[in-house]
């Protein structure tokens, strides 16, 4: 942001808060991180954590199955190979790993991969450190869940709607349109909020996932054999039969089934661990495991239903209801990955790792309910971009899973640089986390086989956002220190006002800053440009910490810059002091709302905050090659988010009409 804009994103020296979790979980406040896991908690799981797993039916096992006889495997043998390595893939890397371990790894009881970087304290950290390179892979980290975001709804949506060709093959024209149409409202309706419709996510997808456990049982009674695939030597001997090209296709395909498995990570803060948990191990882990089985075993009695073992496993009858399940199923899925996206750019926004954009709260009195405009249609653009370009979830699976599979190896390599800060034995957490970061790896890589078919989209959009992030990073650290070579310290500023007084305007005025040391660059310019000066002056910074939420109660502090700079009015000294005030990432920041919170602690008294006026400086970049910094192309692009970035004044809720900007130049 601009010196118009507060945040600093440093922490002040003079207001150091408590350090951010710097011990194991055990340690930490009791309670801190715990929520109720009822039936309502864990319902509204089942439709927001595992919307994106639990249509992977859809079309995993299908593309698993596929691949493994493009080597010229018979169908069923192929069958039990594919279940058996999706059965241990569940296992391995949703179960223990994310369920078990990287639950564990919350920041107050908030996850994701910008939490976690927020935990590790790496926002701050110089280019060219270890802490930087750090920086730099949990951005691309961050970045992959955006490349994700786009695919998830159009593969889910296709799939879905491409049951139309089981009982009517002439209906295949429509399903790309229909998809589409489908598409633009999900994306649509975004903007009127889905609170209301969110309440009816979760019993739909408790439906979807007995739906799902009773297809599978008909299944396996059918062919029983299929219950040998829990032997993971199955997945082994297949594999090592099947030569290295067919084996990696064949793993390729099968961690689609594992995919949205991030979700119960992403999505800890809303719901807490162990409501996560329960939903997973009680009702969604074993609905999709039999579900599996009975697919695989389905190819073993009707080798030539490959073509769509998921509606070919249900009876003729329940095809179109169980396309219209399936369809809703898929919205489901679509709805939970964009909200993820949206609360994920308002993190990386709060932690300054992106320009301060639009976000609407469709649901003031429930958190996470958020609407980002910007985002929300540029995910349309591409999610309806990948529909039009691959045309088929068969297509389209080779652009899904190796945004996801770098994503989850990433999310394990900080994983263990938490576990090692919190004082966990190194050797127990190289031995468990080096486990899964070798399984993740074996896995990307056999996703890294579908880069030229598709899974080259996912990566340019990931790489285009992460690109886009490090650029708006860095290019606020160079602005910020061509502020400071600016900024006029508070001794020559009381001094020239001391020889020179300028004239006195009555009421407060208020300087938004972005540093807790100087004077805004907006009020020497006021004062050097126009002669006045209010009789009492606030200079506002806030500061985003890296912890999810700050309480109201340590919301402000409030220190003396100087005292009587014109006169005293009543019992108030009347002179100029500094705001601080303090928001979680996980939490919008309103000025308005913060200095109610400085009078209510006694911190201000409450005509200081009548009838304020606000002076937000507005700051042109200008790139030049003067300065060293980023390369003029960079610069040219980090200038055009700076001009297109949300206004200062209403990123803060200031009032409108009592908003005055000041502009500067600066080049960088």
């Amino acid at each position: 942001m601009d010196e118009s804009g507060a945040r600093d994103r440093s922490r002040p020296l003079s207001q150091a808060a408590a350090p951010i979790v710097d011990t194991p979980p055990v340690a930490r406040k009791p309670g801190a991180v715990r929520r109720a896991a009822g039936p309502a908690v864990m319902l509204g799981a089942l439709g927001v954590v595992y919307g994106d797993i639990g249509t992977s039916p859809l079309y995993a096992f299908k593309e698993a199955v596929r691949a493994a006889t493009a080597g010229g495997a018979p169908v069923p043998l192929a069958a039990t190979g594919a279940i058996s390595l999706i059965l241990w893939a569940l296992i391995l890397i949703v179960s223990l790993k994310y369920a078990v371990l990287i639950l564990r790894a919350d920041n107050r009881g908030e996850g994701g991969i910008v939490a976690m970087l927020a935990l590790l304290g790496a926002r701050h950290a110089a280019a060219g450190t270890r802490q930087g390179l750090l920086l730099v892979v949990g951005l691309i980290g961050a970045a992959l869940l955006y490349g994700d975001g786009a695919i998830t709804p159009a593969i889910s949506v296709l799939s879905a709607i491409e049951g139309l060709k089981v009982d009517a093959p002439a209906l295949g024209r429509f399903v790309v349109p229909i998809t589409l149409v489908i598409l633009l409202g999900v994306f649509y309706v975004q903007r009127k909020g889905v609170a209301r419709i969110g309440q009816v996510f979760g019993p739909v997808m408790l439906i979807w996932f007995v739906v799902l456990a009773l297809m599978g049982v008909g299944g396996i009674v059918h062919a029983p054999q299929i219950l040998l695939a829990i032997n993971p030597l199955k997945a082994v001997e297949f594999i090592a039969h099947a030569g290295w090209h067919v084996s990696f296709a064949m793993m390729g395909a099968a961690f689609l089934a594992v995919t949205g498995g991030e979700a119960m990570y992403a999505d800890l803060g809303h719901f807490g661990a162990s409501a996560i948990r329960k939903a997973w191990f009680c009702l969604v882990l074993p609905a999709l495991v039999i579900h599996y089985f009975g697919q695989g075993a389905l190819l073993i009695v009707e080798p030539d239903a490959i073509e769509n073992p998921f509606y070919r496993l249900a009876p003729d009858w329940a095809h179109y209801p169980l396309l219209a399940l399936a369809t809703l199923a898929a919205v489901i899925a679509s709805q939970a990955v964009i909200s993820g996206v949206f609360s994920l750019t308002q993190q990386a926004i709060q932690l300054g790792f992106m320009p301060p954009l639009r976000v609407v709260h469709t649901a003031r009195d429930e958190r996470g309910q958020i609407y980002v405009p910007a985002v929300n249609w540029l995910l349309a653009l591409a999610t309806i971009t990948a529909v039009l370009i691959f045309g088929s979830s068969d297509a389209l699976a080779g652009a899904y899973g190796i945004a996801v599979s770098a994503l989850m190896a990433i999310t394990t390599l900080l994983a263990a640089l938490v576990a090692l800060k919190w004082g966990y034995n190194p050797i127990a957490v190289f031995a468990l986390n080096g486990t899964f970061l070798v399984i993740d790896l074996v896995f990307l890589a056999a996703n890294s086989v579908k880069l030229f078919e598709g899974g080259w989209f996912p990566l340019v959009l990931a790489f285009t956002v992460a690109f886009l992030m490090l650029t708006w990073l860095t290019g606020n650290r160079l602005l910020e220190e061509q502020r400071k070579s600016l900024r006029e310290p508070v001794e020559s500023f009381l001094a020239k006002l001391a020889s020179d007084p300028p004239v006195t305007l009555p009421g407060t005025a208020a300087f938004l800053a972005t540093s807790t040391e100087g004077i805004p660059l907006a009020l020497s310019r006021l004062v050097d440009r126009s002669r006045c000066l209010h009789e009492r002056i606030l200079l506002i910074t806030v500061i985003y910490e890296e912890e999810p939420v700050i309480d109201v109660s340590e919301r402000a502090t409030v220190t003396l810059v100087a005292s009587g700079i014109r006169k005293a009015i009543s019992h108030h000294t009347c002179g100029m002091e500094r705001v601080v005030l303090r928001y979680g990432f996980m939490q919008t920041a309103s000025i308005p709302e913060g200095l109610k919170c400085a009078v209510a602690s006694g911190l201000l008294p409450p005509e200081f905050i009548e009838d304020l006026t606000y002076f937000v400086g507005h700051e042109a970049v200008i790139p030049s090659s003067t300065h060293p910094g980023m390369a003029g192309w960079r610069e040219g692009v980090f200038a055009f988010m700076k001009r297109n970035a949300e206004r200062t004044g209403a990123h803060f809720g200031l009032p409108t009409r009592q908003v005055v900007e000041v502009g500067t130049e600066i080049e960088i």
